[in-house]
């Protein structure tokens, strides 16, 4: 498992913003190229999405901390009327 194996981090999480704000070069004159309102419209439809994404991840992370906060003080609920 050791041989050249290199740990890298995890590369940056990709943000609605990140989708938003990437610039593209210009290719040339003409036609050349793709459309850039064609590119600028699907970049938006991509923040859109990601930004649904991480507020429906957000919201999971809450709802799976309050259902383990429940689970746990219905143990120790469970261990107490045992002990009684």
């Amino acid at each position: 498992m050791n041989r050249g194996t290199v740990y890298r981090s995890a590369p940056p999480r990709l943000h609605p913003r990140h989708v938003r704000d990437r610039q593209f070069s210009v290719v040339g004159f003409g036609r050349r190229g793709l459309d850039p309102q064609e590119v600028r419209h699907f970049l938006r439809r991509v923040a859109l999405e990601l930004a649904t994404l991480h507020e429906d991840v957000a919201r999971l992370n809450d709802e799976n901390s309050r259902i383990k906060r429940a689970l746990r003080d219905w143990q120790s609920t469970q261990a107490r009327e045992r002990l009684s």
